[in-house]
């Protein structure tokens, strides 16, 4: 089942674009879709950065983060369920193959919400990985999903990403009058600043996992 859910999560991925297309024909229900759709792709294994960057386009930094937080919460907690209660033998047959997730499969069991909400600040592991790990510990799902905050630095960071590349693509198109050079200084300095500010949460995070997280043999 594992093996089908990945092979179909690819293909569904490269239509990523198409379907950013319709959510924006959709108006006022566009952000309904978007935000199941999100959930469904988590589920499929589709990299959920492209989805946030997405969001950022169709609807700039505030509401962007928003739709991309609860679209990326939905998915974490149907990935998180599925895992547990549907593919467990194939997740944990995975995780037994590679000694770094296993290692935080055994953190994760004794340290809880606090190393969770760390891996989630951290690119330590990958957003649809952590999904299923997590759902063959022994965490409580109300803790897993206090946890989900820490996926808040790097959204924005993506979604902020996603709003520059929308307003590059609107002036390109001729559908946006052309901005003063403030206004796009002002852009990049944000951009810039918010990468960085995601790259020290994320160095910072992934200090502390590897205090936390026991050696692999």
């Amino acid at each position: 089942m594992l093996i089908v859910l990945l092979l179909f999560g690819r293909e569904a991925a490269a239509r990523l674009p198409a379907y950013a297309a319709w959510v924006q024909s959709l108006g006022v229900w566009g952000p309904a879709a978007f935000i199941g759709g999100y959930g469904i792709a988590a589920v499929l294994v589709i990299p959920g950065v492209w989805l946030t960057i997405a969001a950022g386009a169709l609807w700039g930094v505030a509401y962007g983060v928003i739709y991309a937080m609860l679209g990326a919460s939905l998915g974490a907690m149907l990935a998180f369920w599925t895992a547990r209660y549907a593919v467990r033998r194939f997740v944990e047959s995975y995780v037994a193959r590679h000694p770094r997730l296993a290692a935080v499969d055994r953190a994760v069991g004794s340290e809880g919400v606090r190393l969770m909400f760390l891996l989630r600040l951290s690119p330590a592991v990958p957003y649809i990985l952590l999904n299923y790990i997590l759902g063959i510990t022994r965490v409580r799902t109300r803790d897993y999903a206090v946890a989900l905050i820490g996926m808040a630095p790097a959204i924005t960071m993506y979604v902020y990403a996603g709003k520059v590349a929308g307003d590059v693509a609107a002036l390109a198109r001729g559908a946006t009058a052309p901005r003063g050079p403030i206004y796009w200084v002002l852009i990049a300095v944000g951009l810039v600043t918010t990468v960085i500010a995601s790259v020290l949460i994320a160095r910072a995070a992934a200090r502390a996992i590897r205090l936390e997280t026991p050696k692999t043999p």
